[in-house]
């Protein structure tokens, strides 16, 4: 199935808000020591600090900003 060129623009636009979010999600819970659960790709839940989790980010400057 073939995306018309406003999906796909649509598409990369709630891709990289959702990306945004989470990785200000993990900034914010990282900078109050806090945990968050995650799920893996079996399906098992886990419960990781947020400042490990935020090791495993690939950030840039704006991202943290």
């Amino acid at each position: 199935m073939q995306l018309s060129p406003e999906n796909k623009e649509l598409r990369d636009k709630i891709i990289k808000g959702a990306t945004l979010a989470y990785e200000r999600l993990v900034i914010s819970s990282a900078e109050k020591n806090e945990q968050l659960v995650i799920g893996d790709l079996e399906g098992n839940v886990k419960l990781v600090d947020a400042k490990e989790l935020l090791k495993t980010l690939n950030l840039t400057e704006k991202t943290i900003s």
